[in-house]
């Protein structure tokens, strides 16, 4: 094998990891290989050489900042193109009522998509995946990146090792994993290192049989995000961006780490981990679990700006969650990433101050706007940057105006930043025992109905709570539409493993003696008027003050009532001091025909999707909550909130 002169990691790879180099470079017939060792002098090389062919452009404004924009056809998770191989359909996907939805990919007409998840045969899958991999790095270098999801010294963290021809893929792996020699280091400590594996490339070899537009290869024909549990490994051809390219992300840290979860008895999330104190100095951790685009990132680095004096929030993670129990029954997490790979637009002074300072800094930008004077823009910077006396060049390379058609930054465009740069970082966000969870707390995006903050009864309601989940679709991914869609705990594009036996796990847990079980919260900060279209509640910093109710629940505080849904705020237990105009009434509104007919699209929906794999105790929670709507008329409103 040839590799680049300078590097020599190669020797040092364990003889496992070094057989699946081998065998892929094979495949892959690249013209080199580097395994990299995670350096400053690497990652300086790695953005010079990017610099240098135009598939990144740096940052006239902010320190070792650098903006790279996509071919336009790819700039989102491709769900419909994610999919988990088996040799068991069951294991990963229930037959839905009504049939398998339409093919997609013509080449593969053997797989089976549904609305949790897609699966295929491995043997079929890996004789597709061969074909496209056959000399897909011709022209390039094949990087070896040894990778840590979680702290070196916590006995829970996971080594990934992902192949990858795209150097845009390396430095950003730097940012969001713990990337490089330590984690070779790691693997040579014991005899037969595991480790999952992981392949990747863009799909176009060089010399290039298209035009590769803004420098930046991909294949969309044949993107695939495949998933292979049984094998350990991940193998993803054709999009560079983000979440299909990170293999550590979503793939690894979501839907390998589920698997590898249910069957070493703990939780992988898609959750944020932050921690509260309160005007009397208790500290407590919550987690949270919101759709992508949700306002994860902007809840798990909140600012109080004195609006409940005496509270502070501190920042463990803002996306995901690995959670176990200790010897004392107390549920722990620990943040995997290490780093922040958040949705650009909507964040501002106004929103998420705390971001928008450390991202002015060792940073990469994907897909926003440029202004004139060296800055970075997106939608939502409105109040932050003077239009009238800058330029502002829109991600497609093209002038841009406010009242434009198209906006200047691609909704989903995004920032890739080290959780370290994070000035309210938590200090116990690399502790290896993990932080100790008191609420996971369960969001989205519902303009209608349901209310601003709401406690279930107990664990199965809870678990039922989090099964039906329900948002808004946002930018993250390939939906064009604004429409409510189905988002069980948040994992609808993350579930690795079939639904059921993903809700049975979760009961399971409650089920355990001896354990001290967190309690659960429903919140929706995107409940609008519906004359004036107008949000009913501010958010972003206000939301403090859900956060101060929620806190002194879990201090049993008796400031709740019973609802036919779950407890709500009682009247004037919520600190509402200077914030005015707010419709208390249309906020925590229980409205007896929205609630019939949410409970008529959950039946619906777990007989189409999860059928016969729906554990008994989801079917006996929703005819307890049909019940309870159906025997309560209408809720008192002047007792609440």
């Amino acid at each position: 094998m040839e590799y680049c002169a300078k590097n020599q990691l190669l020797d040092k790879l364990p003889k496992e990891l070094l057989s699946y180099v081998q065998e892929k470079s094979e495949l892959c017939k690249p013209d080199h290989i580097y395994v990299c060792d995670g350096s400053e002098e690497e990652n300086k090389m790695l953005l010079a050489a990017m610099e240098k062919n135009g598939e990144i452009r740096k940052s006239k404004k902010h320190k070792n900042c650098w903006l790279a924009t996509t071919d336009p056809r790819d700039v989102a998770r491709v769900e419909s193109r994610t999919i988990i191989c088996t040799k068991n359909q069951h294991d990963v996907v229930s037959t839905p009522k009504s049939g398998f939805r339409p093919i997609v990919d013509p080449n593969m007409p053997n797989i089976k998509q549904t609305a949790l998840g897609n699966w295929m045969d491995t043997d079929e899958m890996i004789l597709i995946l061969n074909e496209r991999f056959n000399g897909c790095m011709k022209g390039r270098t094949m990087f070896v990146i040894p990778y840590m999801m979680g702290p070196f010294n916590c006995p829970y963290s996971k080594i990934g090792v992902e192949l990858t021809d795209s150097p845009y893929v390396v430095c950003s792996m730097r940012i969001m994993t713990r990337m490089g020699e330590r984690v070779l280091n790691e693997l040579n400590k014991v005899e037969s290192p595991n480790f999952i594996k992981c392949l990747h490339s863009v799909g176009v070899p060089l010399p290039a049989q298209e035009p590769i537009i803004n420098n930046w290869p991909c294949n969309p024909a044949k993107t695939i995000i495949t998933h292979f549990p049984e094998r350990n490994e991940i193998i993803t051809f054709g999009s560079g961006y983000g979440g299909n390219s990170l293999c550590g992300k979503k793939c690894f840290a979501l839907r390998i780490g589920s698997i590898l979860a249910k069957k070493e008895g703990w939780l992988a999330e898609h959750m944020l981990i932050m921690g509260v104190t309160n005007p009397k100095g208790e500290k407590k951790y919550f987690c949270a679990a919101f759709p992508s685009a949700c306002g994860k990132t902007n809840l798990a680095m909140l600012q109080n700006r004195d609006i409940i004096p005496g509270y502070k929030i501190e920042c463990v993670g803002d996306d995901i969650a690995w959670m176990r129990f200790d010897e004392e029954g107390r549920l722990r997490a620990i943040n995997p990433e290490f780093g922040f790979f958040g949705v650009a637009p909507g964040t501002s002074q106004s929103t998420n101050p705390i971001a928008l300072e450390m991202i002015k800094e060792d940073t990469i930008f994907t897909n926003v706007a440029e202004t004139s004077n060296g800055d970075v823009y997106w939608e939502g910077l409105e109040n932050d940057v003077d239009l009238n006396n800058v330029t502002i060049t829109s991600w497609k390379n093209q002038p841009w105006q406010k009242g434009s058609k198209e906006p200047a930054a691609h909704p989903n465009s995004r920032f890739c930043t080290y959780a370290s740069r994070c000035s309210i970082i938590d200090p116990n966000w690399e502790s290896p025992e993990g932080v100790p969870i008191e609420a996971i707390i369960f969001g989205g995006r519902r303009p209608t109905g349901v209310p601003l903050v709401y406690e279930v009864f107990d664990w199965d309601h809870g678990v039922f709570v989090g099964a039906t989940m329900r948002s808004e679709s946002t930018a993250a991914a390939e939906f064009t539409n604004k429409q409510i869609m189905n988002d069980p705990f948040a994992m609808r594009p993350f579930l690795a493993y079939n639904f059921g036996q993903y809700l049975s796990h979760w009961l399971s847990i409650g089920q355990k003696p001896g354990l001290k079980l967190p309690k659960m919260f429903h919140v929706n900060w995107f409940l609008k008027d519906p004359i004036t279209n107008q949000f009913l509640w501010p958010g972003f910093g206000e939301n403090i003050r859900i956060i101060d109710w929620i806190f002194r629940r879990l201090n049993n505080e008796n400031c709740a009532i019973k609802s036919p849904i779950g407890y709500l705020p009682e009247k004037g237990s919520i600190n509402l001091t200077n914030l005015k105009n707010i419709n208390i009434n249309q906020l925590f509104h229980i409205q007896k025909d929205f609630w019939l007919k949410e409970c008529k699209s959950i039946r619906e929906y777990f007989v189409e999707n999860v059928n016969d794999d729906l554990p008994k105790e989801m079917w006996t929670q929703l005819d307890l909550l049909e019940n309870r709507i159906q025997q309560i008329p209408a809720i008192e409103r002047e007792k609440c909130a």
